[in-house]
């Protein structure tokens, strides 16, 4: 019994400093924008917190439900896309040889290494008119478009540059870019613990490559799946910076309104309602993931 306590006092000591940290820069921030959410605005720095659920009742109109509902449509179709493209990354990693994987690893992490406001103008700068993208599709149109006319095709007309950027495809694209790494390393995590005598018995009694991957990889990796696919569908969700710089005024998503009732409009009570609306719905996916979890240690 000493000892135990002697522990528990060892752990507490421990636990003390980071404990205090969280109370004092999240826990207690977090609480006061939550009460603003209560609030009304009497005047440009004076806050009324009156119970009030106005702010909540706004934030449900439906101008902002289907700004809500676009922010949910374009981080599930970015999710999809890192999951569909993160997949084969991670299966090629997790099956390469011990000399390549370390490098193929710093190839994921590498991103992280460059400031996300750097690598945010990078994109800019390839998916501008005169950018590096068009300027290889005209490249492309040039040097082919010559050749069609002598195997019996007409030649197509002057290359006229797309419109890659400030629309939703460029807002997907970059969400993507930035996303993929988080969908990456769950996946190589997961994978990378499965018994490899499970597919290599599934190949030998006859499956093919894609019914072992359907049957046996996928539902054996599903935590990782999971992790990934929340890992990668929260930050989306309520990215600010990559729809800012990247996106129209038709690509907007919920954490530019959200930035916009807190500078611009001066309005801190109805950006707290929505912050918060956004927040509850990352613990609803959190939870959902946890309880996946479960389900799959029970039938584990």
């Amino acid at each position: 019994m000493e000892d135990w306590k002697r522990g528990r006092a060892m752990f507490a000591t421990v636990a003390a400093a980071p404990l205090t940290w969280l109370t004092l820069f999240f826990i207690i921030p977090m609480a006061v924008v939550w009460l603003y959410s209560f609030g009304t605005n009497r005047g440009l720095t004076d806050i009324d917190i009156s119970g009030t659920l106005v702010n909540y009742q706004r934030a449900l109109e439906p101008l902002y439900l289907g700004i809500f509902a676009k922010s949910l449509v374009v981080a599930g179709i970015t999710t999809v896309i890192c999951l569909v493209v993160g997949f084969p990354v991670a299966l090629a990693i997790v099956f390469s040889t011990d000399r390549w994987k370390p490098w193929l690893l710093l190839a994921i992490m590498l991103p992280f290494w460059t400031n996300l406001l750097i690598r945010t103008y990078a994109l800019m700068a390839v998916l501008r008119t005169e950018g590096y993208a068009n300027q290889s599709i005209g490249w492309l149109h040039d040097r082919f478009g010559s050749i069609m006319p002598l195997v019996g095709l007409p030649a197509p007309g002057a290359y006229e540059p797309m419109n890659l950027l400030y629309n939703n495809f460029a807002v997907i694209l970059g969400l993507v870019y930035v996303h993929l790494p988080f969908m990456v390393l769950p996946l190589y995590a997961a994978l990378d613990r499965l018994d490899r005598s499970l597919i290599e018995a599934s190949l030998d009694l006859g499956a093919g490559h894609i019914r072992t991957l359907l049957a046996i990889v996928a539902p054996l990796a599903a935590p990782g799946i999971i992790s990934g696919i929340i890992i990668t569908f929260v930050p989306a969700l309520g990215a600010y910076l990559t729809p800012d710089l990247l996106g129209g005024p038709d690509s907007q998503m919920i954490a530019n309104v959200i930035e916009r009732q807190f500078k611009r409009a001066n309005d801190w009570p109805f950006g707290a309602a929505l912050s918060f609306l956004l927040m509850y719905a990352t613990f609803i996916a959190i939870a959902f993931q946890a309880v996946k979890a479960k389900q799959a240690e029970r039938r584990g």
